[in-house]
């Protein structure tokens, strides 16, 4: 399968969110990446489900919905009705991971699971059959445009391996700093989603930029 990408809408133009969305829905990408942040996991503050719902009604590809928020437990049902496809919660935000992840099932919504920087692969051993998605976080979480961490690659392979090993079907999606540069190296390490923000909505051509990644 080739791998899919996600461009970022926190790196967009919020006030002209409706043709960044067009322009999105006429580019290759597969899907849309929402980040939600609630100013307590992490020191900043972006969108919560009106924008979501919003942007939901210009969209024609999946939304890929990635809450950095404590306790998201609370906002499952709002987030589908948002209209949320895939909904990846933190690792280090869920006190009964299992539980949550079978909420977002009971919803319809495909679950993923996201790791920070220093979060081990193997916490995910015990539930990795039980999850679609896998985000790894290649920044620390909460501001777009940082630099890549290098270690990612690694991490990317032990992930990938553990996933094989026990015969599971999760994705794994890259997200921070992602460019060009090292989008082949990412997918060539077990990649199957990259998410590109800046680096896609900062660039001269958006479309061509999108193409890029999709067709490294």
């Amino acid at each position: 399968m080739s791998h899919l990408i996600s461009p970022s809408l926190l790196a967009s133009d919020f006030a002209n969110l409706q043709s960044e969305c067009e322009m999105l829905n006429k580019s290759e990408a597969d899907w849309y990446h929402l980040d939600v942040m609630d100013g307590l996991f992490v020191p900043n503050i972006s969108f919560g489900m009106p924008v979501i719902a919003a942007i939901n009604k210009h969209t024609l590809k999946p939304l890929d919905v990635h809450l950095m928020i404590e306790n998201p437990d609370s906002y499952i049902k709002d987030f589908k009705a948002a209209g949320a496809n895939i909904l990846t919660v933190h690792y280090e935000a869920c006190t009964h991971l299992h539980k949550t992840i079978h909420s977002i099932k009971e919803e319809g919504m495909k679950a993923g699971v996201a790791l920070n920087p220093h979060t081990s692969v193997e916490l995910l051993e015990g539930v990795i059959n039980e999850i679609d998605l896998v985000l790894i976080m290649s920044v620390n979480p909460g501001f777009g445009g940082q630099k890549f961490i290098e270690s990612t690659y690694e991490k990317v392979r032990k992930m990938k391996a553990l996933i094989t090993k026990n015969g599971a079907d999760t994705k794994i999606e890259i997200d921070g700093g992602v460019t060009s540069a090292n989008a082949q190296k990412l997918i060539e390490a077990g990649a199957d989603v990259l998410v590109a923000g800046s680096f896609v909505f900062k660039s001269d051509n958006p479309l061509q930029t999108i193409a890029d990644l999709k067709n490294v």
